[in-house]
């Protein structure tokens, strides 16, 4: 119950006031906070008793990261950008965020990249085995979306992966958004991540049913554009992925670079004194010594 809820009294009266419920738990909250920082500083705190060990302020999880996915008339579109950060700090500047479950199934992951990575992988090699057992028939896209969301339940959100599902099955084509926690939900457009508010308004704004293919790309290229330069955990390139009724597939890496900074480097004219050339250190000695039993050295 919040601290702003009100309580009814036993005749079932109007709300007497604040309810203070949560007043001990906010008090411990403020305590952790501060022998955090005391320790943060290298200071004993003052509330801190002798001997006690630091206190830790639970935190949030951030992820930098923008993912969407829409249907349109003929299929599915799937948009990421390519950026991985550690903390604050850029880690991979061209991190494949787009994944394969299945032939006619992709998936976009935001969150913890291992996490994601394998997870999906774990889901695709299952997904593998089970049109092994069915004789080969092609893998319905809600046969994905459940097998992710019993193994994101069972682990009760431990496993950072937010997921965008996106593919074209006998039923059609479909987009789930899967929470880490497994919670999913289907939807004609969606977008996941920290830019995924700059990315929905693009959606609401310019998403219409029975879309085209080319619009749907191009939505979906404003979409991540919109996460690239309005949220700092996103960056680099554009990746899209599209998904065909007519059971082809286009995946393609750097669809959008917007920020290529090669012509930058080329314009930078750098003294020829760098430039080692070959010969410029001697060689002294050279030997090759063959393997006793024919093998390459």
């Amino acid at each position: 119950m919040s601290e702003f809820t009100g309580s009814t009294g036993p005749e079932g009266s109007a709300p007497s006031g604040f309810s203070f419920e949560n007043v001990h738990r906010n008090a411990m909250i403020e305590q952790m906070q501060q022998q955090q920082s005391g320790a943060f500083h290298g200071l004993a705190g003052a509330s801190a008793s002798a001997g006690s060990s630091p206190g830790y302020l639970p935190m949030a999880t951030k992820t930098g990261t923008t993912i969407v996915g829409l249907v349109y008339k003929d299929g599915v579109v799937l948009g990421a950008d390519t950026r991985a950060t550690g903390g604050s700090e850029v880690a991979d500047k061209n991190c494949e965020k787009i994944h394969y479950l299945a032939p006619n199934i992709y998936c976009c992951g935001a969150g913890t990249a291992a996490d994601t990575e394998k997870t999906t992988e774990l889901i695709s090699s299952q997904l593998e085995l089970l049109r092994m057992n069915m004789g080969g028939t092609q893998s319905r896209v809600v046969t994905a979306c459940t097998m992710l969301k019993r193994m994101l339940f069972r682990y009760q959100g431990q496993i950072s992966a937010a997921l965008v599902l996106g593919g074209v099955d006998a039923t059609g084509p479909h987009v789930f958004q899967i929470y880490p926690h497994g919670s999913t939900g289907k939807l004609p457009y969606t977008t996941m991540g920290s830019g995924s508010l700059a990315a929905m308004s693009v959606f609401e704004t310019g998403w219409t049913e029975g879309m085209s293919e080319a619009e749907a790309v191009d939505l979906v290229k404003r979409a991540i554009l919109a996460g690239i330069f309005n949220d700092l955990g996103s960056g680099s390139n554009v990746d899209t992925c599209v998904i065909r009724t007519d059971g082809t597939t286009t995946l393609d890496r750097g669809a959008v670079q917007p920020n290529d900074v090669q012509p930058i480097r080329d314009s930078i004219r750098r003294s020829d004194i760098l430039n080692m050339r070959p010969g410029t250190t001697a060689i002294l000695k050279s030997e090759f010594t063959a393997a006793k039993r024919g093998g390459v050295t």
